[in-house]
């Protein structure tokens, strides 16, 4: 991987929390972009010298990766970006179903005009970006991450549970970094259609059919382990990295 591109900016009002911030959001992001590797060691002295920031303030961005879940501490072998498997992989879509899919029903329930007014303009604004796959280099498949994640927030937006929005976060990230490392672009012959899938998920909402609704969001999920599931060359290729 080569070198990373970064630069905190160093103003009068900037400290050492607005720095461990943003690079924490910056590992972030590389991890779920696999940029950083699963199972890649992080070391805290190539860190501080790559982005110009403190040992301290390494160690406390790694600590907050780790209670996202992203990456791993140990004694004996420090700080590695957590490692992903078939088993995590079906341990994560499950447990996303059963969260998401209770997040979507309560949404359908207590929503408002206003809450569903947001998922149709979620909705347009994703379809307004041609879907790219994720070997696709192009800016347009990172604008299309990014307008899928407020999509698929928007869904579960009214569900009234800040506790059950936080779990299904942390959630999504840990599917996002499995659904980049899917580069089957078919199953048994047959293009996948990632918006025929949304769009079975919007219609169920905007019925107000909940038990649709969620075994449309089943099914996407599943859908995308399927996927994951056929590139499991590429895990096993990725998750032995050093």
């Amino acid at each position: 991987m080569g070198p990373l591109q970064f630069h905190v900016s160093g103003s009068p009002g900037d400290g050492p929390r607005s720095l461990t911030s943003a690079l924490h959001e910056r590992l972030r992001a590389d991890i779920l972009a696999t940029r950083l590797l699963p199972g890649q060691k992080l070391h805290i002295a190539g860190l501080a010298k790559q982005f110009s920031v403190s040992l301290a303030a390494v160690r406390e961005a790694l600590s907050r990766l780790v209670a996202d879940g992203l990456v791993q501490a140990s004694d004996q072998r420090g700080f590695r970006v957590s490692p992903v498997s078939l088993a995590d992989l079906a341990d994560v879509t499950q447990t996303r179903i059963d969260i998401e899919g209770l997040a979507l029903r309560r949404s359908i329930e207590r929503g408002d005009d206003a809450w569903l007014a947001s998922v149709k303009s979620a909705w347009a604004d994703l379809k307004a970006v041609p879907y790219r796959y994720p070997d696709d280099p192009t800016v347009h498949y990172e604008e299309w991450v990014i307008r899928h994640r407020i999509f698929h927030r928007a869904l579960v937006n009214a569900c009234g549970s800040p506790w059950l929005l936080g779990f299904r976060d942390v959630l999504h990230e840990q599917s996002e970094r499995y659904r980049r490392l899917s580069i089957r672009r078919e199953v048994g012959g047959k293009p996948r259609d990632v918006e025929a899938e949304h769009k079975a998920i919007v219609a169920a909402v905007i019925k107000r059919d909940a038990d649709a609704a969620v075994r449309a969001l089943s099914k996407h999920f599943g859908i995308t382990k399927e996927f994951v599931e056929l590139a499991a060359s590429r895990i096993a290729e990725v998750s032995g990295a050093t």
